[in-house]
């Protein structure tokens, strides 16, 4: 098989094409339900795949990734509650609108860039897997340290008010991902002799309690009616996508390069796009950030379809999972005789154009059912009050008790639901402590193996951020985060100085 015949398999197999629909039909339902994670559905499939040949089980799977990553905004838009952790940045936009009721334009863009994300994705997959994976193989732990920090950095960006009250959740928010037993030594930490709390508190049942029990919390106090959604134009206006897609393919490129950092995924990915767009689009439309923006939606939702191609990038060269799902896939592939990895792609190339035929044509499926189904979703905002908020708060159990089947996390979820009813109360914003239970790990862990490969040395460490390229370009990056619009603004202008003054 010739690696394009390879290629159009996906396109010409009736059966990878129906197993394909039935997929990304039941990723976008599956990620719009709260703790129902994309993750969670594909590791399942697994074992009913086990007798499967493999082309049918990978193309369900992929289809399965595909939707659900895009699923979560649905209910991140409509309910505020983000149906997948890759969404928490989506609603930050996505729900003012549909308090606006523009839920159907909010929901077309999502599809839209979500495709056009997840096409650039799979083009970087194709043209530059060489050179990403091997950029990617090059990160220490001292730079995932230095990532996790630069999203930690978000707060700034992530607070509507006082700077002070995002602080006070941000790291309280660390402080709860550092619960549990110790990555390093094992030894328990801030359990104070809880034995259920050894296993840490999963930041989805934070996700779930913080924005979706808060928020029926919110609404019973709140005497709002029901908002009439627009859903005649779905299909987003032509020129409102021309006029972003210069944003939308600098987002894509985030996605992408995050999605291909081993254990990154696209939460992360989200979240830096939703930053950069804040920080380089000056003029929102029609409505600030945080109010409504439409780039607010199109930066988030292009990034994280497009960490899809990005998280496939070292799974297929290099044989490591980029995120949690493609650690499932290389697990499907090697049980059914196939070990990715920079043999695969000299011995069997054809599995890797087979990967990506499967992706394009999810993308495709994608962009037929995500705007097929909007004007039925958009009926959940109507709704009268009496009916949704028991609804939302069914959803919430539920999806919780289904990530560990332990009602301990129930029990977790009321806590910091309650405890974000009074942080909206308040005007505490609640998206950072959330991003700060995500970071918490990751900034732990590799500040401890990074400490531990400089044998303690803490010269050693702190030298290594200046003689490594990779550490130096993203220090340099955090301290620009950091400088004042103003100083900014001058050395974007004093770099571009030279490329324009002959115009």
């Amino acid at each position: 098989m010739t690696n394009l015949e390879a290629f159009f398999l996906a396109f010409t197999n009736w059966e990878m094409i129906l197993y394909i629909a039935i997929g990304v039909f039941v990723g976008i339902y599956v990620g719009a339900i709260p703790g129902l994670s994309v993750t969670m559905a594909v590791s399942l499939l697994i074992s009913f795949t086990f007798s499967w040949d493999i082309y049918p089980a990978l193309a369900v799977m992929i289809g399965i990734f595909c939707g659900g990553v895009y699923g979560g905004s649905r209910s991140a838009i409509l309910l505020n509650i983000p149906g997948a952790p890759s969404a928490v940045a989506t609603g930050f936009d996505g729900y003012p609108l549909a308090q606006k009721g523009e839920a159907g334009i909010a929901m077309g863009l999502t599809v839209t860039e979500s495709v056009l994300g997840g096409f650039i994705g799979i083009i970087l997959l194709l043209a530059a897997s060489p050179l990403i994976a091997k950029i990617a193989l090059k990160f220490s732990a001292r730079d995932f340290l230095l990532l996790g920090l630069m999203g930690l950095f978000l707060v700034g960006s992530l607070s509507r008010g006082s700077l002070i009250k995002a602080l006070v959740t941000a790291f309280l928010g660390v402080a709860v991902g550092l619960i549990g037993m110790d990555t390093i030594t094992a030894q328990p930490r801030m359990t104070f002799g809880i034995l259920n709390l050894l296993g840490g508190i999963h930041f989805v049942v934070v996700m779930i309690g913080l924005f979706g029990l808060s928020e029926a919390l919110v609404q019973l106090k709140t005497k709002v009616n029901p908002v009439k959604q627009d859903v005649k134009k779905i299909i987003p206006n032509l020129i409102i996508v021309l006029k972003n897609l210069p944003l939308a393919i600098r987002s894509s490129l985030i996605g992408t390069f995050i999605g291909a950092l081993p254990g990154t995924g696209g939460d992360i990915a989200a979240l830096i796009a939703y930053d950069n767009a804040k920080r380089t689009v000056k003029n929102p439309t029609p409505y600030p950030f945080g109010e409504g923006a439409y780039q607010g939606v199109i930066a988030p939702e292009a990034a994280n379809n497009a960490c899809i191609g990005g998280a496939c990038i070292p799974m297929m060269t290099l044989g490591i999972p980029g995120d949690s799902v493609t650690a499932i896939l290389i697990g499907a592939m090697i049980i059914h005789g196939i070990r990715p990895g920079p043999l695969l792609m000299q011995e069997q190339p054809e599995f890797f154009y087979i990967i990506l035929g499967c992706l394009v044509l999810a993308n495709v499926f994608l962009l037929i059912f995500g705007l097929t189904g909007i004007r039925l979703f958009c009926r959940i905002v109507e709704i009268p009050k009496a009916i949704i908020i028991p609804i939302i708060i069914m959803l919430s159990i539920i999806g919780t008790y289904s990530i560990n089947n332990s009602v301990v996390d129930i029990y977790w979820m009321f806590f910091f639901g309650i405890l974000g009813y009074f942080f909206k109360m308040y005007d505490y914003p609640v998206s950072t402590l959330v991003l700060g239970v995500i970071l918490a790990p990751i900034i732990d862990t590799n500040f401890r193996r990074a400490i531990d490969i400089c044998h303690g040395n803490l010269l050693e460490f702190i030298a290594g951020f200046f003689t490594n390229p990779i550490s130096l370009v993203l220090l340099l990056f955090i301290i620009f985060m950091t400088l004042p619009d103003n100083i900014k603004s001058g050395a974007v202008r004093l770099i571009k100085k030279p490329f324009t003054k002959g115009k």
